[in-house]
């Protein structure tokens, strides 16, 4: 009879192999985390196609990066699937320009589509889309002449337009 009980190691019978496999399940938790997070943005992406296109109609001349856009009916139309550029164009006054947007979540949905722009004086500057149903806004860059009047302490005020999607 053997007085000392040795135990073989192996994954299934000792402590280190319970180790090995905690191991495993963090690495492929992690990877899955990964994974999911690419999808979360990608369909963030995605939510406004190249096929769906927002419609305003714009009271007033307003900035985008650095251009002047004219008031009238302007679509706002993404340049490729997953793009993350739009595309501005106000038809009836032969203008159009291209945008970056980055998506950011809020905390509620948006009832309808919106424009929001940032007024400072008689000068607006888009800087925000919404899509209707999504808790996604998508932010466009400030321009460098919000940039200045920003820095001059100028007092700002926040105009939204609804806009139409189809």
């Amino acid at each position: 009879m053997d007085l000392f009980l040795v135990q073989m190691q192996d994954r299934t019978h000792f402590p280190d192999g319970r180790k090995k496999i905690l191991e495993v399940l963090m690495k492929r938790s992690s990877l899955v985390f990964a994974v999911m997070l690419t999808m979360f943005s990608m369909v963030a992406a995605a939510q406004l196609s190249t096929g769906r296109t927002i419609v305003v109609n714009v009271p007033f001349k307003f900035v985008v990066g650095n251009k002047v856009m004219p008031a009238g009916e302007c679509t706002l139309k993404w340049s490729a699937t997953g793009a993350r550029t739009l595309i501005i164009r106000n038809s009836a006054a032969n203008a159009a320009t291209f945008a970056s947007a980055s998506p950011a979540e809020t905390d509620s949905v948006a009832g309808e589509y919106a424009l929001v722009f940032h007024k400072y004086g008689n000068h607006y500057f888009l800087s925000a889309m919404k899509l209707a149903g999504s808790r996604i806004t998508y932010r466009l860059p400030e321009s460098e002449a919000e940039a200045e009047l920003r820095a001059q302490n100028a007092p700002v005020s926040q105009e939204t337009l609804l806009a139409s999607g189809n």
